[in-house]
C-alpha cells in the first residue's frame, strides 16, 4: 500500500466546494468526510506485512495526507468509522469481546497517528453498527467500546443512538462523563428503517442527551447516512422531522 499523494482528494475538495458554494453555503459550516483506517480494513486484506501493527498504520499513512488536505481546505473533517462497533459481529469464528478490543484498540492508536497534525476541535469522529437489515443481535453493547470511543482525539462523537438496539444507550452516559470541551452527536433518525420518528420523539431524544451532558454540548445528528438505504423521498421526510424536532427541542432548552 502505497500513498500516492493528494492530487485526487484535492480535485474532490474542490468538486465539493464547487457544489456547496453553488448551494449558497459556506465550508466553515460542513464536515468532509473520510473513511478511517479502521473501516477501510473492511475491503482490504492484509497480504503483504509481516505484522498486524504493519499492515494498520500503513492504512493509517494511506489516510494521513487527505486528513490534512480535507482540514487545510477548512472542512471539519469527519471519520467514518463503524468497525469500532460493527465489526465485532463479522469475525468467522466469532472472537471474545477481549480480542476484539485489543483488535479495536490497534485501530484508534492508528487513527490518533493520522490526526497528529490535525487540531482536535477539526475533527468529528463517527462509528455505528451497520446498516444490514439483520436482526443485530450480535452487536457488541456500547458499555465494552464507549473508553476506546473517548480515546479518539475529536472534538465531536457521532453515534448510533436511535435504532432500537441502541436506544437505551443513553444510560451509559449517566456513569461516563463526557469529558470537558467535548460535543456528543447521537442519532436521533434511524437510517435502517422507513418508519420517520415523529419530531416530538426526536425531541425527548435530543432532551435527553442534553441533560445528561449539557445542552451546549449536544448536536442532533442521524445514526449514519441514508444513501442506498431508503429512498429519497423517505431520507428528506426524516431530515425535516429531525429538523422539527431540534426546534422543539432548543424551545424547551433555551425558552
Amino acid at each position: 500500500m502505497e500513498y500516492r499523494g493528494q492530487g485526487a482528494i484535492k480535485h474532490e475538495i474542490e468538486v465539493v466546494k464547487a457544489g456547496i458554494a453553488a448551494a449558497g453555503a459556506d465550508v466553515d459550516d460542513c464536515f468532509f468526510p473520510i473513511l478511517g483506517p479502521g473501516w477501510l480494513g473492511h475491503f482490504l486484506w492484509n497480504e503483504f506485512y509481516t505484522t498486524e501493527e504493519e499492515y494498520v498504520y500503513a492504512m493509517a499513512d494511506f489516510f494521513k495526507g487527505d486528513y490534512e488536505a480535507v482540514v487545510d481546505a477548512g472542512f471539519i473533517l469527519q471519520i467514518d468509522d463503524p468497525g469500532l462497533c460493527d465489526k465485532f459481529g463479522l469475525f468467522d469464528p466469532p472472537i471474545s469481546v477481549e480480542e476484539f478490543r485489543k483488535h479495536a484498540q490497534l485501530r484508534i492508536e492508528a487513527t490518533n497517528y493520522a490526526l497528529s497534525n490535525i487540531p482536535e476541535d477539526k475533527v468529528r469522529y463517527h462509528t455505528c453498527w451497520g446498516s444490514w437489515h439483520t436482526p443485530h443481535t450480535t452487536d457488541i453493547p456500547l458499555q465494552h467500546v464507549i473508553d476506546l470511543l473517548l480515546k479518539v482525539n475529536a472534538q465531536a462523537y457521532s453515534i448510533e443512538a436511535a435504532d432500537v438496539r441502541h436506544q437505551l444507550d443513553w444510560k451509559l452516559w449517566e456513569d461516563v462523563k463526557l469529558p470537558d470541551g467535548k460535543i456528543f452527536i447521537p442519532g436521533v433518525i434511524a437510517h435502517k428503517t422507513t418508519t420517520i420518528e415523529p419530531p416530538e420523539l426526536v425531541a425527548d431524544r435530543i432532551m435527553t442527551y442534553a441533560r445528561i451532558m449539557g445542552r451546549e454540548n449536544i448536536i442532533a445528528g442521524t445514526d449514519c447516512g441514508y444513501g442506498n438505504r431508503v429512498y429519497p423521498d423517505i431520507a428528506w421526510a426524516k431530515m425535516r422531522s429531525m429538523a422539527e424536532g431540534a426546534q422543539i427541542a432548543s424551545k424547551q432548552l433555551w425558552g
